[in-house]
């Protein structure tokens, strides 16, 4: 060691300072200290031994074999994992020293028991996280957590428990999230944990029981925090009305303890496990449920509570104050003093502050007035619930006045849909087309009839009605043969002057302007000088309003 160069070997990668000589005075204090071998080191010389791997703070002993905790271990270290290993005991003072230690997993052993101040002298209020899952552990007695008042995470899942005593969890005041699932509970102490003992407790996994039925009363008492992050699926609950009320609720105000897991949340049907149902998929099973008599949670219910007769309603005494000290007591309607445990079989109240009406009347209605009382801080708070109990016969009038209001409705959508159908043209469609109408017979003209008196004709307007036909004489038919004709004059220019019409010499006569004569009637006109004046008198014509009729 005489050399001017440090050298490295035996001391476990420690370099010796080339300052230091034999004949220093310091050299035998640092050779010693360099020497001392730390625990970590001590007990593990090589792989093959079990070695831990001990790095700043953290000791890590997983998948060693081991069949009991080491009894050396570094005081400096803060969290320590023991899992993987074949531990299946923890003994009086087995974390003896450890004032550091935060963080404990003895996951995947063999634990079946722990003693009386197993976790004695270790870092207590220190200690936050505690994993005891994947063991063989059945029983959860009152000392496993006496020493851990400042626990806040414990796993115990996947164990063998079967129950849990009452006071398991008394101690653990700072506890926030309990995981139990995938267990074999058939019962647990709900009625144990509250909001003054487990202020700080937000979720308590229960999955993968055997529960087969839920203290409903409990449950209803627990805080909102701890309902909010109940888990109870998986579980082997009977189905009822009250369960599924239950959970019902939850879903409604959108409890992710519900909500995660809907697909897993099951019942039996009259507790037969080949009955399995998804009630939340498949809720025909509890369609005829009546919900209106539910006891409401405990910081969900309102200053307002309607109840139905016959029924039992749970009021409850909301106040800031809590802990052991707090007194409750109750004022009915009708001045009586109510006090734990109640005045009569009608009245029963619960050391929460909680009150029971468990028969509900119409003279039970009236505004419950509470007050809780802290005899060490001589402090008190009140609360005021006014109960409404409905009859039936209310109820009768509601569901009339519900009726009513349908037919209302159903009213004013039908007459929306006849306005809709009046104004409201749909697409036009293309016009039918119509049948063409018979052509007119042919009339008889002569070769001598003028192109003004074609013009004429087509100018007038003929209504032909069809004639009756009568007899004259035996075997004959005579026909009136009557017309009613409409003149319109024909103006035509010539040289600036307007000319009304014009006969022929041949042909046919032209009686004024559209008016055609037969044969018979032009062999009866008179001369030239006449004719002009039939024109004329034709023309004068026009202008009547009086239809002519010719035979």
């Amino acid at each position: 060691m005489s050399s001017a160069e440090g050298k490295k070997g035996f001391l476990h990668g420690v370099v010796v300072p080339t300052a230091l000589t034999p004949s220093s005075f310091w050299w035998p204090v640092v050779l010693l200290v360099c020497l001392q071998p730390s625990i970590c080191q001590s007990r593990n010389g090589s792989a093959q031994e079990g070695r831990c791997l001990c790095t700043s703070d953290i000791l890590s002993c997983t998948a060693l074999g081991l069949e009991q905790i080491p009894k050396e271990m570094p005081v400096s270290a803060v969290t320590l994992d023991l899992s993987h290993n074949q531990i299946a005991q923890l003994k009086e003072d087995s974390f003896l020293g450890l004032s550091r230690l935060e963080i404990l997993r003895i996951s995947h052993n063999q634990l079946t028991f722990i003693a009386p101040r197993a976790f004695h002298n270790s870092s207590g209020t220190l200690l936050r996280h505690l994993d005891l899952s994947a063991n063989h552990l059945c029983d959860l007695e009152q000392h496993y957590f006496a020493d851990l008042p400042g626990l806040e995470e414990l796993l115990l899942f996947n164990n063998r428990i079967v129950r849990i005593e009452s006071s398991a969890f008394a101690k653990l005041r700072n506890l926030r999230k309990a995981y139990l699932s995938h267990n074999r509970l058939t019962d647990f102490p709900f009625f144990s944990i509250q909001k003054h003992t487990h202020p700080q407790l937000l979720l308590l996994d229960l999955s993968s029981n055997r529960l087969p039925k839920l203290p409903l009363e409990d449950i209803s008492n627990l805080p909102t925090t701890i309902q909010k992050g109940l888990y109870l699926h998986n579980n082997s609950l009977v189905c009822d009305c009250s369960m599924y009320g239950l959970f019902h609720k939850w879903a409604e105000r959108n409890f992710t303890s519900v909500t995660d897991y809907k697909e897993e949340h099951t019942c039996l049907v009259y507790g037969m496990q080949k009955g399995t149902v998804r009630f939340f998929k498949h809720d025909r099973y509890f369609e005829k449920c009546d919900f209106t008599g539910m006891k409401l949670p405990l910081a969900e219910q309102e200053g307002s509570v309607l109840a139905k007769a016959g029924s039992a309603v749970l009021l409850h005494c909301v106040t800031n104050l809590t802990g052991q000290h707090v007194t409750f007591f109750w004022v009915s309607p009708n001045q009586e003093y109510v006090a734990p445990p109640g005045n009569s079989d009608s009245l029963k109240m619960y050391s929460n502050g909680s009150l029971e009406i468990r028969d509900a009347r119409a003279a039970d209605s009236g505004m419950y007035w509470c007050m809780a009382v802290d005899d060490r801080q001589q402090r008190n708070e009140t609360r005021e619930v006014n109960l409404t109990v409905v009859t039936h016969q209310s109820q009768e009038s509601y569901e009339s006045f519900n009726t009513g209001f349908t037919t209302l409705l159903g009213c004013v959508v039908s007459l929306v849909l006849v306005l809709m159908y009046l104004y409201l043209t749909p697409c036009r469609c293309p016009p039918c087309r119509k049948a063409p109408p018979p052509p007119p017979p042919p009339a008889a003209t002569t070769p001598g009839q003028t192109n003004e008196a074609g013009a004429g004709s087509a100018q007038s307007s003929i209504l032909t009605p069809t004639p009756p036909t009568t007899t004259e004489g035996p075997g004959r038919k005579v026909s009136t043969n009557k017309h009613v004709v409409f003149l319109e004059p024909i103006r035509e220019q010539q040289n600036g002057r307007i000319r009304a019409g014009q006969g022929t010499g041949t042909g046919q006569g032209h009686l004024g302007p559209g008016l055609l004569l037969g044969p018979e009637q032009q062999s009866k006109l008179p001369n030239q000088s006449q004719q002009k004046a039939g024109e004329t008198d034709s023309i004068m014509s026009v202008f009547s309003d009086t239809p002519i009729m010719i035979p």
